[in-house]
């Protein structure tokens, strides 16, 4: 094996590459390199500073006013649910044959009867309020988790309203009317 020959330093080496040519100059106006090269940042590379982090308060309220919505006024409509049951039999309130209802059978209870429908609107107006502004919090990224929670819960907190309504009245009616005539 032959070792490779290296030429004497300062000689020409066969095949040589002849200099570049130098390059145009660029139109008046146009953008030039720097002569020395770009300058380095002075003090070296920092970090850049973090983005402040946004307000999480519009999901916070979002969410708060959620759980009212779907669950305090169902335990609530569920307590006066059971209170209308115990005290006014269902088949009073409805005439099975025809199907008409009778209003004149719900004076035992309209105390509870009014107490539900403020509670009823109530909800509605707070559920209504949490789903805009989960919406708002989750496009605006200002809580966006709590926001999406809201949301999810303000659509479903009328189906809680009337099903643990409904179960505890028909509870209640059961308790209080069972085996009588």
């Amino acid at each position: 094996m032959t070792e490779p020959q290296f030429p004497a330093p300062g000689a020409q080496p066969h095949g040589s590459i002849p200099p570049v040519p130098r390059a145009p100059a660029p139109p008046p106006g146009a953008y030039g390199v720097p002569v020395g090269g770009y300058q380095a940042p002075v003090g070296g590379y920092r970090v850049p500073p973090q983005a402040p982090r946004r307000a999480r308060t519009t999901g916070l309220i979002a969410l708060l006013s959620a759980l009212v919505a779907a669950v305090v006024a169902p335990v609530l409509a569920g307590v006066l649910g059971l209170q209308i049951g115990l005290q006014v039999r269902l088949e009073d309130i409805a005439d099975p044959a025809t199907g008409a209802v009778s209003p004149a059978a719900l004076s035992p209870v309209r105390t509870q009867v009014l107490w539900l429908e403020v509670l009823f609107w109530g909800a509605t107006v707070i559920g209504i309020l949490a789903l805009i502004l989960g919406i708002v919090a989750t496009a605006r990224r200002r809580g966006r988790g709590m926001g999406i929670c809201a949301i999810v819960l303000a659509a479903i907190g009328p189906l809680g309203f009337f099903l643990l309504f409904g179960v505890l009245l028909g509870v209640g009616n059961g308790i209080a009317f069972t085996g009588s005539a």
